[in-house]
């Protein structure tokens, strides 16, 4: 098959980055290979637990919203809004939101820093399902559920970046699904919370779904808290002419590992040389992505637009699907989808470590292939009036089981194919325009597809999500890079490295070129 793992076009865009940079200085440095060469420690699930931890959050409230459609709906609950509304409406809003806030969160994370953003997006979440929980009128509900999204919507761009910048290559790949997947422990948490706030003999219709929104506020402030320990990344730092930031950063985790460790760490391979400068202009982001990675920007497009119209698109409605076609009570709809949010989570757990091992090309593309065929299988048995509740479930919790990992794996792919300083805005622009292809347009599609009560509409929604996910895995299987236990700059050389031509003239006195650091002893 054919590899995606060079640039389609010659990569001029190192050479221009370091030459045509106008100002700042030529460093040499060891900082990327010093970072990639830790062994695992307690200084990594810091790291975890900081920035992984709002996924859970994401995937509670996103799960909250789903099963308390019906509720909304209902006479007494506080809100003149229908269900339709709730998973067409709001919910095309949140992802409208998360798509705008990626593209403007994502340029700033770029150029201000991976550490400012993720605690001001944080801040903009927190703050939006705050005032979601108050709401007294539909446009109210509507109007913060956007900027709920807008808030996640920089998340994705600034976690992924520090994620990948700061956790060692040869772990990479399974914690940065593990990460994405945990969305779906808060998938959980969701699902059985809405069966207790749907329950009016401990809490009145119009109390319990307000109370499940400030929880998602209180965790988001216990998580601000510990996000505040995490460090700027040393990768980021180095390029933007901090260069003694990144190495009092890099200095202080090897010695607190080499403490918990009781050894000394293996020295570091390799270094690099940038010019540093202290911004990419948007167009050369845009030429770097889309002309001299033109392959590598068709697979991130399909990896997006499978996996959202898969998850934005159908499981939005699932409590829909349940209620309509199999009579489940809208107070029971949590039970089942707690269910397939296990599902979810477990793909990523178990298979994350493969994606490491096997490598990036075969899984990714045997995830989101499998998925699609076990879709369609589903579609099948649906069709034929096969399936109860419980086995629609259980199907849906198999497909999900390989699809959660290829969607993950999405994530994961653009924010480590692409030069570090289009990382975040390249994580924001193919979430962005693959989640409003399939996640604004398709719950919006679906809801009328589901809501009709026709078999056949319902068998449809399934075959083009199915179909766009087998789509996606063939374009995997021929593009796909292979970036497992690769350095970020090996797997794409940063636009401010220098060429060996320039760093010659470098060395004969027209830059200063600053030694290697050298890990502690």
């Amino acid at each position: 098959m054919a590899s995606a793992d060079a640039p389609d076009a010659v990569n001029a865009a190192g050479t221009e980055g370091a030459e045509g940079a106008g100002s700042g200085r030529t460093v040499t440095t060891d900082i990327p290979a010093r970072l990639d060469r830790l062994p695992w420690s307690r200084w990594h699930w810091t790291i975890v637990i900081g920035l992984g931890t709002v996924w859970i959050l994401d995937g509670l409230e996103v799960t909250v919203v789903g099963n308390i459609a019906s509720r909304l709906s209902e006479p007494g609950s506080g809100l003149s809004i229908s269900s339709g509304q709730v998973t067409g409406i709001a919910a095309a809003l949140y992802v409208a939101g998360a798509c705008v806030g990626a593209l403007f969160w994502g340029r700033l994370t770029d150029r201000y820093g991976r550490k400012k953003l993720f605690m001001i997006t944080l801040a903009v979440y927190l703050a939006a399902t705050a005032l979601t929980a108050v709401s007294f009128e539909a446009w109210w509900f509507f109007l913060f559920r956007f900027l709920t999204g807008f808030g996640i919507g920089g998340e994705y761009a600034a976690i992924n970046s520090a994620i990948d910048e700061l956790i060692p290559a040869n772990y990479r790949g399974r914690v940065d699904l593990i990460i994405n997947g945990s969305f779906w422990v808060g998938a959980v948490g969701g699902s059985l919370l809405s069966i207790l706030a749907l329950n009016t003999d401990f809490l009145a219709a119009d109390v319990g779904w307000r109370l499940t929104f400030a929880l998602g506020t209180v965790l988001a402030l216990v998580i601000l808290l510990v996000r505040r320990h995490v460090p700027e990344s040393p990768r980021w730092l180095l390029i933007h002419g901090r260069d003694r930031e990144a190495e009092e950063v890099v200095s202080g985790i090897e010695r607190e590992v080499e403490s918990e460790t009781g050894r000394p760490l293996p020295a570091p391979h390799g270094e690099i040389t940038i010019h540093q400068r202290p911004s990419v202009s948007f167009l050369e982001i845009g030429r770097t992505i889309f002309a001299d990675y033109r392959k590598r920007a068709v697979l991130g497009f399909s990896l997006f637009i499978g996996q959202a119209f898969l998850y934005n698109a159908i499981t939005f409605g699932f409590g829909a699907i349940l209620t309509k076609f199999f009579g489940v009570p809208s107070g029971h709809t949590g039970y089942y989808f707690a269910v397939i949010a296990v599902g979810n989570f477990l793909g990523p757990l178990l298979l994350g470590k493969l994606f490491d091992t096997v490598g990036r090309r075969v899984m990714i593309a045997s995830t989101y292939l499998l998925s699609g065929l076990l879709l369609f299988g589903t579609a099948w048995l649906f069709d034929r009036g096969s399936l109860s509740a419980v086995t629609l479930t259980a199907c849906w919790c198999v497909v999900l089981f390989f699809a959660s990992a290829g969607a993950s794996s999405a994530y994961l792919t653009v924010s480590e194919i692409f030069p570090m300083e289009t990382r975040a805005m390249s994580i924001a622009f193919f979430y962005a325009l693959g989640t409003a292809a399939g996640g604004i347009s398709g719950p919006v599609l679906f809801a009328d597809l589901t809501g009709t009560g026709k078999v056949g509409d319902t068998v449809l929604a399934f075959c083009i999500g199915a179909a766009l996910m087998c789509a996606a895995g063939l374009v995997a299987a021929f593009l796909a890079v292979n970036a497992e236990r690769r350095s970020l700059e090996d797997i794409a050389k940063p636009l401010t490295a220098v060429t060996e031509k320039a760093k010659s003239a470098a060395q004969g006195g027209s830059r200063d070129i600053t030694p290697p650091s050298s890990s502690p002893a």
